[in-house]
């Protein structure tokens, strides 16, 4: 399938171009709509007219950006997804796809995920962030920078 970029670089303008609402609020734990748009190689796309997927909130820093983790219902079973049961949606966060992004590109919002799934992200991610000492064991691929 052919990615229409054209159009997607289109809806992008129109998303960069948006105020940011300052009286919009929201927490992590939340599911977003957002505009995730057209991306490279094994990148998570957006779909639909606003190349939207939805994404929970992992970590709010200000009024103009977040954390996020894309949803799918491809998931698979591995350490790279974890399955939610929210609602009537069955759907999984993959974990390996972490993004900082603007709020400009959130759309709506569906709800939240239960405190206990969220821990579990939150515990999952952070074996995913725990890199060993950088100067020990080839972890620069042998050289000293």
């Amino acid at each position: 399938m052919d990615k229409d970029f054209d159009k997607w670089n289109t809806e992008k303008k129109t998303v960069d171009a948006k105020v940011v609402n300052r009286e919009l609020f929201f927490y992590a734990r939340e599911i977003w709509w957002c505009s995730a748009g057209l991306n490279i190689g094994v990148e998570v796309n957006g779909k639909h007219e606003n190349f939207e997927r939805p994404m929970l909130i992992v970590k709010k820093f200000n009024a103009d950006m977040v954390w996020a983790l894309p949803l799918t219902t491809q998931g698979q079973n591995n350490k790279y997804y974890y399955k939610l049961d929210h609602e009537d949606m069955k759907s999984w966060v993959i974990l390996s796809q972490i993004k900082t992004i603007s709020t400009k590109r959130f759309l709506r919002k569906v709800g939240s995920i239960s405190l206990s799934d969220f821990k579990e992200v939150i515990l999952r991610l952070q074996k995913f962030l725990k890199i060993e000492n950088p100067l020990a064991g080839g972890f620069l691929g042998g050289r000293s920078h």
